[in-house]
């Protein structure tokens, strides 16, 4: 299959811990598919994040739950629980790779905030990643991109033409300050949808 074929589909792919989901990542995956005609767009929780300590992330499938609840709305979203079923450290090679199986028509979009990619030279095969799939750098106004473009200036030319940047507004909201906030007694309404602020509280995540 040639390559003008394989973009005649396009899929999303909103990868993240999501602890919790909230409006930045919605709004973020909702721009992406505007911008570059996304036929739809898979939010990925992942299952055990390598680069963070998994004694504080919330249990993989409270952040499925929530993922669930905050895309059922639209019908362009999915949640999928391909990292959250899958044993071990939550490579992204090893979900696009799948991906890729289960969607060998597709040319894969991965969308991620800006500051997750500046790590993208420690990620599991990054070269062999960003030759299969395309990334889109969501990040927030005012946002510096010297750090990421000095990053970005290590790869190859073929490789760099492989991620977009992109401003999302609403990333100004992040999932740090709003376990902050719950831990606090601090109102969360309007930064996540209702039903995930629900979700939160009536499980008491986030408190301690």
């Amino acid at each position: 299959m040639n390559n003008e074929t394989r973009k005649e589909y396009r899929l999303g792919i909103m990868g993240g811990t999501f602890d919790p989901i909230h409006y930045g990542h919605l709004v973020a995956a909702e721009g992406a598919r505007h911008a570059l005609g996304l036929e739809k767009v898979i939010f990925v929780p992942a299952g055990s994040p390598p680069h963070k300590p998994v004694y504080i992330i919330t249990e993989p499938w409270d952040r499925y739950t929530m993922t669930c609840l905050a895309v059922a709305s639209n019908p362009f979203f999915e949640a999928s629980t391909l990292e959250v079923d899958r044993p071990g450290p939550s490579y992204t090679i090893d979900t696009i790779r799948a991906l890729t199986q289960l969607y060998p028509e597709a040319q894969i979009y991965f969308i991620t905030g800006a500051d997750a990619l500046l790590e993208i030279l420690t990620w599991k095969d990054f070269e062999e990643l960003l030759t299969i799939c395309c990334f889109v750098a969501a990040t927030r106004p005012g946002y510096r991109f010297s750090e990421l473009l000095n990053k970005l200036n290590q790869l190859s030319g073929s490789l760099k033409q492989n991620i977009l940047c992109m401003e999302v507004p609403a990333l100004a909201i992040s999932s740090t300050d709003i376990r902050q906030r719950v831990r606090e007694g601090r109102p969360i309404k309007y930064l996540l949808p209702e039903s995930v602020e629900e979700y939160v509280l009536k499980n008491h995540l986030y408190m301690t």
